[in-house]
C-alpha cells in the first residue's frame, strides 16, 4: 500500500494538481494521522520533524505541521545554519528562490521555526524555502518570535505528551521577486494539546505593526482559513493567552463541531 502511495504521489508531480494530500511519509505529525481538508490544490512534502502542504501557485506553504513535545524541545541546541535553500523537489517552475526574497524588504519567514529543531538535520531542512513565507521583519523578529512561537515551545515544555502545531498563512497582500511569491495578509498558528483536548489559535496580520491580539478558537480559525483541520467536535478552546500563569490553562469554552461553523 505504501508503495502504491509512493507512485501515486509521483504521478501528482507529473500531471495536474489536486487538493489531495497523501503524505505517505509522515502522518505520524498529524493528530491521529489525519490530514486537513480544504480546496486549495498543493503539494505535499515531509521533512525530519514537519510536514508541508505548498502552494504551488503561491510558491508558500498553504500549512505546515509539527509535533512538538518535552523530549524533542529540551534536547542540546543545535547552532542556527541561516543556509536557506530551494526546495530540489519541487518543479522549478512551482519554486521560491533566494532571489525573490533579495531586497524585496520581507524576511524569509519560517512556518516550522528552526528554533524548533531537535537535531541538526531538521534544523537543515526548516531552511528549505518551501517552509518559509514573505513576512514582515519587525513582525518576524518582534511580536511572532516572541508572543507567538516561544510560548508554543514553552507550553509543550510544560505538560506531559505531545502537542501539535498548524502554521500558515492567508490572503494576498501582493508578490515579490520574478517568481511572484505570494506576500500573506495575515498569519496563523494553531495548537492541539489532545491530552486535554485543547486546542486555540493565534491570528495576526502580517505588517511591521502588527499588535497581539487574544487567541481565537479553533472554529473561527477554520472559518476564516476554509480548511478543516479534523479536530475532535468536542475540542475546548482557550480563552486566555498561553503565556499566563500555568495554572489558568484549563479555562476553556466547548466547540460544538466544524460542520456548526461552516456557511
Amino acid at each position: 500500500m505504501k508503495s502504491f502511495a509512493r507512485v501515486l504521489l509521483l504521478a501528482c508531480l507529473a500531471y495536474p494538481l489536486s487538493a489531495l494530500a497523501i503524505f505517505d511519509d509522515c502522518l505520524e505529525y498529524f493528530p491521529r494521522g489525519e490530514i486537513p481538508s480544504l480546496t486549495q490544490v498543493g503539494r505535499d512534502l515531509c521533512f525530519d520533524g514537519f510536514a508541508v502542504y505548498y502552494s504551488p501557485s503561491d510558491k508558500k506553504p498553504i500549512y505546515v505541521v509539527e509535533k512538538l513535545n518535552r523530549e524533542r524541545l529540551t534536547k542540546p541546541k543545535q547552532a542556527r545554519t541561516n543556509l536557506f535553500y530551494e526546495e530540489a523537489r519541487l518543479p522549478v517552475s512551482e519554486r521560491a528562490s533566494l532571489s525573490d526574497y533579495r531586497g524585496s524588504g520581507y524576511d524569509r519567514g519560517h512556518n516550522a521555526p528552526a528554533g524548533d529543531m531537535g537535531d541538526e538535520r531538521s534544523m537543515a531542512q526548516s531552511f528549505s524555502l518551501a517552509n518559509m513565507m514573505p513576512q514582515a521583519r519587525q513582525n518576524n523578529q518582534g511580536i511572532w518570535a516572541k508572543n507567538v512561537e516561544e510560548p508554543t515551545r514553552q507550553y509543550a515544555k510544560r505538560i506531559d505528551g505531545d502537542i501539535f502545531v498548524y502554521t500558515g498563512s492567508i490572503g494576498k497582500a501582493g508578490s515579490i521577486g520574478n517568481n511572484h511569491v505570494t506576500v500573506p495578509e495575515y498569519l496563523f498558528k494553531l495548537i492541539y494539546d489532545p491530552s486535554r483536548n485543547l486546542a486555540w489559535a493565534y491570528w495576526i496580520q502580517n505588517t511591521d505593526d502588527a499588535t497581539m491580539m487574544a487567541p481565537i478558537s479553533y472554529q473561527d480559525l477554520a472559518l476564516k482559513t476554509g480548511i478543516d483541520f479534523h479536530l475532535p467536535a468536542s475540542v475546548a478552546t482557550l480563552s486566555k493567552p498561553i503565556h499566563v500563569r500555568p495554572e489558568r490553562w484549563n479555562e476553556t469554552r466547548p466547540f460544538h463541531g466544524f460542520k456548526n461553523y461552516q456557511q
